[in-house]
Order: structure tokens, then C-alpha cells, then sequence
């Protein structure tokens, strides 16, 4: 009963803003409802400083709501039906994932950025975006400007992929004839699904493919998701040894207590979700679960909105986005370079 009354109200004006921000989201599907709860919540915070009484319901939002909305985000993946109909991009997956990975521990240590934020930044524009910083958060113990300020990053490359693209595809000679080779490179160079869609979908409008590269990009993008449970199963391993390490000599460091266990939550369910559809059970089955991951990330964007300084942000933005943009030039590099290799373009 205590534990309601002390997260409470936090809890009620995060879904406050949550509602609203969900619709917009369909509405502005390449901006998306995490974007717009987050902003609402930095605007919110710029004439609301005090928290006072809401301050634990928000903060419990940010941290356990996300973690909540993460297990539930494994339904969505079907390894079966995924690696069967993704293989032929899977080297290209592979590839990309390294190279943006090995980009943001670079330049991480070059301009002496927050390890929390080039992870979040890495992990994010290689495999799935605002998801994929979901998912990373609270396994690195992210700050929420830290979150907020991967998202924001994340969101300006993908709003620009969305428009670019398509044109740059054309310039570079891309097949108009099929959506093959610009669904793979929208699959494997675009972080986020809203993003991928845009992009495949202008290029289907561009040469009447019908949905031919939409399906291709769709396949692609859903593949490289489920890079998310190897990256952030490694992701615990590392900071469980880290802090297993820190906890120096003579003093016992509990695993229950600094290894995330959420993300073997995640595991299961994603497994849960395969052996069930293996075994005849419908797909739609599990799309409220999904549903609801997705209104929880937008829930727990909302609670990183209202922790978060916008004026902090923007001061101390640059390097993030100096990061953002080597990660998305190197992804998009890589992509073209094995595609041509493989003789897809």
C-alpha cells in the first residue's frame, strides 16, 4: 500500500503524457511517441522543477516501467521466421553491428565522451534505435539525459535518413526495376522501424514496386532486432564484472543485486513467443503484449522527459551528435561496400 501511495501521482502524470504522445506518434510515425513523450516531458520540466511528491513515481517509471516494457518487447520476436527469411542480409547485419559498436568505443575515448552515451548511441543506430536504447538503459544503469540525449540524437539521423535516401539511392544507381538491393540498404542503414518504413515505402511510391521493398526492408530490420539480446546479455556480463571488480577485497558483491535480470526475462520470452508460434498458435495472440511494450517505452520516455535539463542538453549536445553522425556515415558505408561485394548492387 505504501509502495502505491510513494508512486502514485508520478506514475498518473507520466501516462498523462503518455496517452496523448502515443497518438501523436501514430500520427507522425517517423517522429514516433517515445520523441514526442520525451519532449513533452523536457518542456513540462523547464516551468516544473520541484518534483516534490511525484519525484518517486517518476523515477520508478524510468527505471522499472522500462524494464517492464523491454520483457514484454521479446514477444515481438519469432527467431524462426526471422533468420529463415533475413539470412541473406545477415552478413551485412553482422558488419554494420560491429563497425557502429566499434565507431562509438572510438571516438568515446577520442572526445572524451560518457561511456553510458556513446553506448546508448552505438547500440541504438546499429540495431534498432529508440528500442534498442530501451532495452540498453537500464542494463548499463543510463542516466535519463543520457537516454534522452541518445534518443534525440538517434531521431535527427533517422528523420533524415527518411529523407534522403530514397534521393541517394537513386544517385547511386540502385536497381528501379526491384526493391531488392534499396530494401536491404533501408534494412540494414536505417536504425528505426518508423524510419525503414518511410524510406521503403518512398521507394516503392517512386517506381510502383507495390510493397516488394517494403517487405524486404521490414524482413531486414527485424532480423538485425534481434541483435538486442546477444548485445545486452553482454552487455549485463560486463558490468556485472565490473562492479564484481569494484567491489574490491574483503567485501562480497551480491550478482542478484547488480546483474539485470529483466534481460533473461526478455530471453524467455522472446523463446516463449517462437516454440508457440512453431507449435500452431497465432500470431495475433501476442499482439496486445507487444501493444503494450510499446505504450510502456512511451510511458517511461515521458518519465525521462520530466529527469531531464533541456537547457544541459543542448549545451553539451554536440559531441553526442559528432558521434551519431560518424556511427551513421559508417553503418551506411559498410552497408553499400558488402552489398556490392555480394553483387546485390
Amino acid at each position: 500500500m505504501n509502495f502505491i501511495k510513494k508512486n502514485i501521482l508520478g506514475f498518473i502524470i507520466c501516462t498523462a503524457i503518455a496517452i496523448p504522445a502515443w497518438f501523436l506518434g501514430k500520427l507522425a510515425p517517423v517522429i514516433g511517441g517515445p520523441v514526442i513523450a520525451i519532449l513533452c516531458g523536457m518542456i513540462i520540466t523547464v516551468f516544473w522543477k520541484n518534483k516534490g511528491s511525484a519525484d518517486p513515481g517518476i523515477k520508478f517509471v524510468s527505471k522499472k516501467v522500462l524494464q517492464w516494457a523491454v520483457i514484454l518487447l521479446g514477444f515481438g520476436l519469432n527467431y524462426t521466421v526471422i533468420l529463415k527469411t533475413g539470412k541473406q542480409s545477415l552478413p551485412i547485419i553482422v558488419c554494420t553491428i560491429a563497425t557502429s559498436l566499434f565507431t562509438a568505443f572510438i571516438l568515446q575515448k577520442a572526445l572524451k565522451i560518457p561511456s553510458g552515451i556513446s553506448t546508448l548511441i552505438g547500440v541504438g543506430s546499429s540495431i534498432c534505435g529508440g528500442s534498442a536504447v530501451a532495452a540498453t538503459a537500464p542494463v548499463i544503469d543510463a542516466g535519463d539525459e543520457e537516454v534522452a540525449q541518445a534518443i534525440s540524437v538517434i531521431f535527427f539521423f533517422n528523420v533524415l535518413a527518411a529523407l534522403v535516401f530514397p534521393i541517394f539511392g537513386k544517385l547511386i544507381g540502385f536497381d528501379t526495376a526491384s526493391g531488392e538491393a534499396f530494401g536491404i540498404f533501408a534494412g540494414t542503414a536505417v536504425n528505426d522501424t518508423s524510419s525503414v518504413t518511410a524510406a521503403a515505402s518512398t521507394w516503392d511510391s517512386m517506381w510502383n514496386l507495390g510493397s516488394q521493398t517494403l517487405d524486404k526492408a521490414v524482413t531486414v530490420k527485424l532480423t538485425r532486432t534481434l541483435a538486442i539480446i546477444p548485445i545486452t546479455f553482454v552487455l549485463a556480463l560486463i558490468r556485472t564484472r565490473a562492479a564484481k571488480k569494484s567491489g574490491g577485497t574483503g567485501r562480497s558483491v551480491s550478482i542478484k543485486k547488480i546483474f539485470p535480470f529483466f534481460i533473461l526475462y526478455f530471453i524467455a520470452a522472446s523463446l516463449i513467443t517462437t516454440i508457440a508460434l512453431k507449435f500452431g498458435v497465432d500470431a495475433g495472440f501476442f499482439t496486445p503484449l507487444k501493444t503494450l511494450s510499446k505504450f510502456l517505452i512511451v510511458e517511461a520516455m515521458a518519465a525521462v522527459g520530466l529527469n531531464s535539463d533541456i537547457v544541459k542538453l543542448i549545451k553539451t549536445g554536440g559531441k553526442p551528435l559528432l558521434l551519431g553522425a560518424a556511427c551513421w556515415i559508417a553503418i551506411t558505408s559498410v552497408s553499400l561496400l558488402l552489398q556490392h561485394f555480394m553483387g546485390i548492387w
